[in-house]
């Protein structure tokens, strides 16, 4: 399995930390009702759903063993698929006519082990996701749903990540929450066309943010589409903490974590749809076997730019 992830997805030195929840990290919070939050949900459910669904037609058992897998994995895959397909499910019913509706995708793996590389991925996107878009969310029966579909995401992310890919099953004692915009960048990657009457959400998609010869604790290479990256800031997401570094030469130091969200900013202090100028990129280190976060060789073991 893969010794270090660092994920980059395309769209089209100082250092300030805070220890807080994070906040809306989207321009227009006026526009957010609960019809919003559950077709926000519903657009990420619809593309796991496809994305389960895609890769179990695509692979038999025997390419699941083939391909060094554990021989029970597909039967689970399976099971998360029919998990994914009743969130869409109890989602549009709630949404009723105004349910958004299913669109295009397309998805890089090529593999079973690359198909469950990016599950491990979706996975932990799923629940920065639902973590993120809580704070929007009025109505308590919603809040409440919201709630138990964001812990079984989270047993998918830890049964993917563990049993399945052997890397370490949590990245700290707090998940990260993500702004809905911040998510929609990293989904919009996959996602080829919608139907036009779709309804319109509250989003906008970024530049891509790559990362290169990253490590935690080292400086790592940063490049950004169409963006000059020189005296920005790279924010760092991890758990409750927003960590942020001054790209200098075009560098940043990474922080020492597990497992980190990045965006480009402007601001030293604020990483929000008014100051973000390219991202996502998702940072992976595993565990060495001491327990303590490892060092990467610099290689990128899934580069995904759709």
């Amino acid at each position: 399995m893969k010794s270090t992830s660092v994920i980059t997805f395309t769209t089209f030195a100082c250092a300030a930390s805070a220890f807080v929840i994070p906040q809306a990290r989207d321009a227009s919070t006026s526009s957010i009702d609960d019809t919003v939050v559950l077709n926000y949900a519903l657009t990420l459910e619809y593309l796991e759903s496809a994305f389960y669904s895609g890769a179990l037609s695509n692979f038999t058992e025997e390419d699941f063993t083939n391909d060094g897998l554990p021989q029970w994995a597909r039967g689970r895959f399976a099971q998360i698929a029919a998990h994914e397909q009743a969130h869409v499910q109890l989602l549009s019913g709630a949404l009723g006519a105004n349910a958004t509706q299913a669109c295009n995708y397309s998805f890089p793996y090529t593999s079973p082990s690359s198909f469950a590389a990016l599950s491990q991925l979706l996975e932990g996107v799923g629940v920065s996701a639902y973590a993120g878009a809580a704070q929007y969310v009025t109505n308590k029966n919603y809040l409440t749903t919201a709630a138990v579909i964001l812990s079984t995401e989270a047993r998918h992310a830890a049964w993917v990540a563990g049993p399945v890919n052997k890397e370490n099953p949590w990245s700290g004692p707090f998940d990260t929450a993500l702004g809905l915009s911040t998510v929609y960048t990293l989904a919009s990657q996959f996602i080829t066309s919608c139907p036009s009457s779709n309804p319109s959400l509250p989003v906008k998609a970024f530049p891509a943010l790559t990362f290169a010869n990253a490590s935690p604790g080292e400086a790592a290479d940063v490049t950004a589409d169409g963006v000059s990256t020189e005296g920005q800031y790279i924010a760092f997401f991890s758990g409750l903490s927003t960590t942020f570094v001054q790209v200098q030469n075009g560098q940043v130091i990474v922080p020492n974590a597990t497992s980190l969200y990045a965006v480009l900013t402007s601001s030293n202090a604020t990483a929000d749809d008014f100051t973000i100028t390219a991202g996502v990129a998702v940072l992976q280190f595993p565990f060495s076997s001491d327990g303590t976060s490892s060092t990467s060789t610099g290689d990128s073991s899934m580069n995904v730019r759709v």
